[in-house]
């Protein structure tokens, strides 16, 4: 990570309030699932798995949609990833007005009220870092507020086409992004860290092609 851009990139953040990273597995057009692809589009390799290791080894608090926090719910007992005993230790919180506790995962809390109105509040009271996977229509909704700090894609090698489905960033406000963040994993994927700012409209002056004098 380039240190200086990042604190360009976070100048006039308010460093009172925790940071929320949403985080879009993507194939390379856009689409964050697909009919008929695997998990991780079959790409997955030893250096994608020991991030994903490290990244829930961290000291964080886990954000999901109703849906999203469903299929993990169900995914840390049927099957097996190296970094789902983090999933179930870390402090997870669902926004949801159908889902009542006892949610049947470990270490979960539901919040039924409107989920921008109170990620606004959590930023200001929480004091670690959230994050958030999946959860298309949560993320999309919290990313239009201007409530993400960090936008992480991991971009896989694959163009999913007519297949591809959820796609995060469709028919959402337009965003400017700083590059904070760029690694190649397992030589294929490719991670992605962006801080984002919602687009202003209008070009820039001086920006494109310049009609000629005369």
């Amino acid at each position: 990570m380039d240190e200086a851009v990042l604190q360009d990139a976070l100048l006039g953040r308010d460093d009172s309030t925790a940071t929320l990273r949403v985080d879009f597995f993507t194939s390379l057009d856009g689409n964050g699932s697909a009919h008929g692809w695997t998990g991780y589009w079959g790409k997955e390799g030893p250096e994608l798995r020991n991030y994903l290791v490290q990244k829930y080894a961290q000291d964080q608090v886990l954000v999901y949609g109703a849906r999203t926090f469903r299929e993990f719910r169900k995914f840390v007992v049927e099957y097996d990833e190296p970094y789902y005993e983090s999933l179930n230790a870390l402090p997870k919180i669902v926004f949801s007005s159908t889902l009542h506790e006892p949610l049947g995962w470990s270490n979960s809390t539901v919040i039924a009220e409107d989920a921008v109105t109170a990620m606004a509040r959590l930023k200001r009271d929480t004091d670690k870092p959230m994050r958030s996977h999946g959860s298309i229509s949560l993320n999309r909704a919290l990313l239009a507020a201007g409530l993400v700090d960090f936008l992480e894609v991991m971009v896989f090698p694959a163009i999913t086409g007519k297949a591809g489905y959820a796609a995060l960033f469709a028919d959402g406000p337009e965003f400017d992004l700083d590059l904070v963040e760029s690694t190649v994993l397992d030589g294929r994927t490719l991670k992605l860290v962006y801080v984002p700012h919602l687009h202003s409209a209008g070009i820039p002056e001086g920006v494109g092609p310049q009609r000629r004098e005369g």
